[in-house]
């Protein structure tokens, strides 16, 4: 397994983080199973969110936990706040955080999280409270570190005015299907297609001008829900290009697939999200995977897109 340190953050964590929002669909002992593959497979990073099964999903790791013989500090620990489906809002006021962060640590059983994220922006947020948040959480020593999921780049320099930590991460969706994050430089200037079009506010390059760890949840998925790419007979040449690397370096097409956004030299971390401890071990071979410029370039092409 790959390993990088964060900047400002945690150390020696792994490349691929096993997230942990289809876990509430578990037993305890199948969730304990797919802990114990993610670490044999030399995954340390863990994440969950409130919002994952309405707290089940840190209620179910709580639980598997103590099954699998692995200590808590060989392990990052990440969960993320401020999504409240039955509200349908979002909320980042002080007590919110707060108030989550303590939950989080109840469920998952824990006295710290390694890392908190913000999960969306609340359009209504004050950085202030933010800060006041941030700070009260580090000098109790709930939290070590901070970060952000599916930020912009000024929303995050605003917060950056008050927050005295290091916001060190933000979360954000990326594919080969979905590859926003790196479309529109390309395209840039180009009237003839929609791909000039900013969807993101440079927030790839923002993060790597400000040491801020990006990590790509939904890295086989078409949209946000559409399922996987993978197999799937709406992307016949993309498949027919994963297939002929998986066969050249002996690993599944998923694991190739990740390897692409790992051979990014942002230095990303990758989010997976399936349970079946087969499939963790399979994919979590993304990690040895070293795709070649040309390697990268046919996939990317592949997956539809064109150069200019």
């Amino acid at each position: 397994m790959k390993h990088l340190n964060i900047v400002n953050g945690p150390q020696n964590v792994s490349a691929i983080i096993q997230g942990c929002m289809r876990m509430p669909a578990l037993t305890k002992e199948e969730a304990a199973k797919a802990i114990i593959s993610a670490y044999e497979a030399g995954v340390n990073f863990f994440d969950h969110a409130t919002c994952y099964g309405a707290g089940e999903a840190e209620i179910r790791f709580s639980e598997a936990f103590p099954l699998t013989g692995i200590k808590r500090e060989d392990i990052f620990i990440q969960s993320k706040c401020g999504i409240y489906p039955d509200r349908r809002e979002f909320d980042w006021t002080k007590d919110s955080i707060l108030s989550s962060v303590d939950g989080i640590l109840d469920r998952l059983k824990t006295d710290y999280l390694d890392t908190l994220l913000l999960h969306r922006p609340d359009l209504l947020f004050d950085p202030e409270e933010v800060a006041e948040a941030f700070a009260a959480l580090e000098k109790a020593g709930k939290v070590r570190w901070f970060g952000l999921s599916n930020t912009t780049p000024m929303q995050t320099e605003l917060l950056k005015k008050y927050v005295e930590q290091p916001l060190v991460i933000n979360q954000l969706q990326l594919s080969l299907e979905q590859s926003q994050l790196i479309d529109q430089a390309l395209y840039m200037n180009n009237k003839t297609t929609e791909m000039s079009v900013s969807r993101d506010c440079g927030v790839l390059d923002y993060c790597r001008l400000n040491d801020i760890t990006i990590q790509a949840w939904s890295p086989l998925q078409i949209g946000m829900f559409g399922g996987t790419f993978i197999d799937n007979p709406d992307y016949p040449e993309l498949n027919k290009a994963l297939a002929m690397i998986a066969e050249r370096e002996g690993v599944s097409k998923s694991a190739v697939a990740i390897a692409w956004i790992l051979r990014h030299p942002a230095r990303m971390q990758v989010i997976i999200g399936t349970m079946n401890p087969i499939h963790i071990k399979e994919t979590c071979e993304a990690s040895r995977v070293d795709l070649s410029h040309n390697d990268w370039y046919k996939l990317y092409l592949a997956s539809g897109k064109f150069l200019p």
